[in-house]
């Protein structure tokens, strides 16, 4: 957003930075997922782009930092579609380790026994955090599941947090998957789902000083209209953004129902979009259902043949896909 428009509405801040917003559905996700690391599990966190998976999992690894009683590690790998497990020790290596130069074995067996003893020796439970985690493959996450009963019989305990689109929860259900699904301790982030307007009040007056009455920025009907149509916190953080710069170059204040509708995606709700919040390229669909991309892309398009169309849909439909 523009300094001028962020100083013409009264914001002193991006609304991107207004910090974290945490309904009780947030507090009982985080004590449920906070329980479940005590007792050494296979977690999975899902949730659609933008319901705030990041920064709720940074604020559950910050609270285990606090408490002193769980060790965490985090994978920083950014490509996740070709991680494999030996990339995931890497990062128990690097957290655990308290060499400056840490030396991981080559060799697996003796990188697994080397890992037993970190673990061991550190004398507390550890969390390995990976986000982004629908683009694991399934050996990986069998791999993971095999890594926590090798370093249980070592006489340690590691639970493993997978954050990631519903994708991931989908994946877990699958009969192929059933050695892991079924160990997995799924949670579902609703994000604010519920709560839109009174996020919305919560981040005017967090990126505003004088905490000006919201009255002033937005009409109460305005207010509606991005409640109404909007979903996840990063949806209004842009949507919101998008409507006070409208606002400002049309001279408006405060902003009209009217003009945020001006604003608003038209295909915000379509079916491509919607997937892809939930973790479905065209190139997962191709895979996943057996389709060729041109009947994907036809699909998209509302030009698929009605017989086939109805044949995808129906799969979608059974794969828990929300169309």
């Amino acid at each position: 957003m523009r300094v001028e428009v962020m100083e013409h509405y009264g914001l002193t801040q991006p609304l991107s930075q207004a910090g974290y917003y945490e309904t009780a559905h947030h507090k009982e996700l985080l004590k449920d997922v906070k329980s479940a690391i005590h007792e050494g599990k296979l977690i999975a966190v899902c949730g659609i782009v933008g319901s705030g998976k990041t920064v709720t999992m940074r604020r559950l690894q910050q609270q285990l930092k606090e408490e002193n009683r769980i060790t965490v590690s985090k994978s920083l790998s950014v490509e996740k579609h070709s991680i494999k497990l030996a990339t995931l020790i890497s990062a128990l290596y690097y957290d655990l380790a308290s060499d400056k130069q840490v030396q991981i074995p080559k060799q697996g067996e003796r990188r697994e026994r080397e890992l037993q003893e970190l673990v061991k020796k550190g004398k507390r439970p550890v969390a390995l955090f990976v986000d982004e985690a629908h683009d694991l493959n399934g050996h990986t996450l069998t791999g993971l599941k095999r890594l926590m009963e090798v370093i249980e019989d070592g006489g340690g305990r590691l639970s493993v947090v997978l954050s990631g689109h519903p994708k991931l929860r989908n994946d877990l259900r699958k009969p192929t998957m059933e050695e892991i699904g079924y160990r997995t301790d799924v949670f579902n982030l609703d994000g604010i789902a519920g709560s839109q307007r009174e996020y919305i009040h919560w981040l005017l007056r967090e990126c505003t000083a004088d905490k000006r009455d919201i009255g002033e920025i937005l009409t109460p009907e305005a207010i509606d209209s991005l409640a109404t149509r909007l979903r996840t916190p990063l949806q209004i953080q842009q949507h919101l953004s998008f409507t006070l710069d409208a606002g400002y170059q049309a001279g408006v204040t405060p902003v009209t129902a009217e003009l945020v509708e001006s604003v608003l995606m038209r295909k915000i709700d379509d079916l491509e979009p919607t997937l892809t919040r939930h973790g479905y390229r065209i190139k997962d669909l191709v895979e996943q259902f057996n389709a060729k991309p041109a009947e994907i892309k036809a699909l998209f398009a509302n030009q698929l043949d009605p017989t086939r169309t109805a044949e995808l849909r129906a799969e979608l439909q059974m794969a828990g896909l929300p169309i």
